[in-house]
């Protein structure tokens, strides 16, 4: 089933519809996707990582836990699958693929999907509008970056902090000096490292166009990313797509911050779920670059919205360090259900 999850697309999977042999999976997935190749002429992939991405579901032998969700990243222009990180806006739409495929029971009008996420450990609850023992994907809530209305999905999520790095802040500090930047390197269910803007030579407001012409900007950039791997319990991220390196800046739409954020080595056209709440926790700890600028509201939940190129990303924070709770409301839909043919 092809869905779009938030603000990225995929093809969503039973696990049981895959080759069990990770090779032959990945080989598989590739031809699919038709990678390498930056346009992604002869497969699904739509020429950016945003519609380059897989979901793996199956029924959950946990308890308390409906199923289990792998998510992949496929390279555009490299033969690569990768499990190194979690993808908050494909996992929008794994409840209402596990209810489609009956890897979870509808009950009622309203359906809470319990979801494991094997990349990282981690648990979120998803809760599909389910009238009739059905998903519906139509609905009125709006999103940044996708066109139209549809049905809502709130997600919460549980225990994310250190998720991939094995603490919130796995060098303990609000911030590290990495080439002369202040960055905090940071995970909340999402490994990011994020620095002012300014500290990097830009303003925060360019377009995505305009920053993935700016080669210099990019070359600082991954030089901070390789050095920040190991520093966040990444090892040698040379081939991973984490840490994602989130520039942020005063907030100029009335939101909490704004952000610019490479993927890792593209502007992305938003700003992942899951990285927004890593950034949304970066605006919390006192002494961060992200503090210094971020207008933070009162009252305990805390209702941020992360600025990104194309809107914002509202993120519900609830408590504080690394006990805290986060929730978002997205939205997903079906696209195609069907045969897919790799080479």
């Amino acid at each position: 089933m092809w869905m779009r999850g938030g603000t990225s697309k995929g093809g969503y999977f039973v696990a049981s519809d895959l080759p069990s042999d990770i090779a032959a999976r990945d080989k598989f997935l590739l031809g699919m996707m038709g990678s390498p190749d930056k346009r992604q002429i002869d497969g699904m992939g739509g020429a950016d990582p945003l519609t380059s991405k897989i979901a793996v579901v199956k029924k959950s032998q946990r308890p308390g836990v409906d199923v289990d969700y792998l998510f992949l990243q496929a390279f555009v222009d490299k033969p690569v699958i990768t499990d190194a990180q979690n993808c908050g806006n494909i996992l929008v739409g794994v409840g209402p693929f596990a209810i489609e495929r009956g890897l979870a029971q509808a009950k009622g009008e309203e359906t809470a999907v319990v979801i494991y996420m094997e990349n990282t450990g981690q648990i979120a609850e998803a809760l599909v509008r389910t009238p009739g023992g059905m998903p519906t994907y139509k609905g009125d809530r709006a999103i940044d970056g996708v066109p139209g209305t549809a049905s809502p999905i709130p997600i919460e999520f549980r225990d994310t902090a250190g998720s991939s790095c094995g603490a919130l802040l796995p060098t303990g500090k609000a911030f590290d000096v990495i080439d002369g930047v202040e960055c905090t390197l940071i995970d909340n269910g999402m490994p990011v490292v994020v620095m002012r803007a300014s500290d990097l030579g830009i303003e925060g407001s360019e377009s995505r166009e305009t920053l993935d012409a700016h080669e210099e900007l990019k070359t600082k950039l991954e030089s901070i990313r390789l050095k920040a791997g190991p520093m966040m319990n990444l090892g040698d991220v040379t081939d991973l797509s984490v840490p994602k390196m989130t520039l942020v800046s005063p907030p100029r739409g009335g939101g909490a911050i704004s952000t610019r954020t490479f993927i890792p080595h593209r502007c992305h056209a938003s700003i992942g779920v899951l990285g927004a709440v890593s950034v949304a926790s970066a605006c919390m700890i006192e002494g961060s670059p992200a503090a210094s600028m971020a207008r933070i509201p009162g009252g305990d939940p805390k209702v941020l919205d992360i600025e990104h190129p194309t809107g914002a990303a509202t993120i519900r924070v609830s408590g504080s360090g690394p006990n805290a709770t986060a929730a978002v409301v997205l939205t997903a839909r079906k696209l195609f259900d069907g045969t897919v043919f790799a080479p």
